[in-house]
């Protein structure tokens, strides 16, 4: 019987916490977010640089951040970004917006997408995060 309920809790410890095991680490997101920083700027009072800034990104229409100077190719995209479209776009920026003048490589690794997500997309458009 002991064996039976230690097999038992160990089978409902593992099930309540795959959710925590798979959601999106925000922190680990700011620290990927760390590679964006010589270029893009996030939060309340954030300003353009090489990039635009990034708040209020989720539901944003490529190419719009206020005076920033876009390529032809960013504002024509057609693009609003989602999660989807931004996971799409950061693993190689070049092959989703073809003539952007974005200089990154791109981010491979699934977890550190989704972890960088999470991130950027706490803040809304005043760089205030999301309640």
């Amino acid at each position: 019987m002991t064996k039976l309920t230690f097999g038992a809790l160990t089978t409902l410890t593992v099930i309540a916490t795959a959710p925590a095991a798979m959601a999106q680490d925000v922190a680990a997101g700011k620290t990927s977010f760390n590679k964006c920083l010589a270029c893009h700027a996030i939060g309340e009072g954030a300003k353009n640089k090489v990039g635009p800034e990034l708040n209020g990104l989720n539901g944003r229409k490529s190419g719009t951040a206020p005076d920033y100077n876009y390529t032809d190719a960013n504002k024509n995209s057609g693009i609003t970004w989602d999660e989807a479209t931004f996971k799409e776009y950061i693993k190689d920026p070049k092959a989703k917006i073809p003539g952007t003048k974005m200089a990154f490589a791109g981010i491979k690794n699934e977890t550190e997408i989704n972890n960088l997500w999470a991130f950027i997309s706490q803040f809304d458009k005043d760089g205030k995060i999301k309640q």
